[in-house]
């Protein structure tokens, strides 16, 4: 069973070179295969993000009938459960959801509304 807790992973940055650099007015260092452009150059800076598209957080349309967001309250033992199992959780409680309704409007799973309330006194 996969874990939902993330282990904490020690930084490998050096936080006092990064603090030296940004604090001081010297160059940020680059060398040819660190990325796409110089960030010391100015141009070259702004001809990257002119050109450049923001991707992230962008799905796409969806490929199934779009589900209905609304806030639901769950127990925690439910929560528990589902969340164990690792991601996915929210489509299982959909999933498990779905079978209770299906199991439910299946004409032998109707009972009759009389037959599950209390009978008074």
């Amino acid at each position: 069973m996969p874990s939902t807790t993330k282990e904490k992973v020690e930084s490998q940055t050096d936080w006092a070179r990064v603090k030296q650099i940004y604090e001081s007015d010297a160059p940020i260092p680059f060398e040819p295969g660190d990325g796409p452009y110089d960030p010391n150059d100015e141009a070259a800076t702004e001809a990257f993000f002119k050109e450049a598209r923001v991707t992230h957080g962008y799905r796409g349309k969806q490929k199934k009938p779009t589900k209905q967001l609304v806030p639901i309250r769950l127990s925690r033992a439910v929560l528990d459960h589902f969340k164990s199992q690792g991601k996915g959780w929210q489509t299982r409680i959909d999933q498990a959801l779905l079978a209770v309704v299906e199991q439910q409007t299946r004409p032998e799973a109707i009972t009759p509304l009389s037959a599950t309330q209390p009978k008074s006194r």
